[in-house]
């Protein structure tokens, strides 16, 4: 399963967030010689959604009780 990815705050890249922050990740564009340098938004915590992603539609309610099997 993958990550949900979100725009990083410093370099706008969609990045994958874990454990409610921003992954590790080289900012774009070249790299100068062998270095590896993370972008500054890297490890930053990603803010919450406005909206929680809901298991039911909005305009159907969850069933209540056991439904029938047959």
């Amino acid at each position: 399963m993958s990550s949900p990815r979100r725009a990083c705050p410093v370099c706008t890249r969609q990045i994958a967030v874990v454990g409610g922050r921003f992954a590790r990740h080289d900012p774009p564009g070249r790299r100068s010689g062998l270095d590896l340098v993370s972008c500054p938004g890297s490890r930053r915590i990603a803010p919450l959604l406005a909206t929680e992603p809901s298991l039911f539609p909005a305009d159907q309610p969850p069933s209540t009780g056991q439904q029938a099997l047959f």
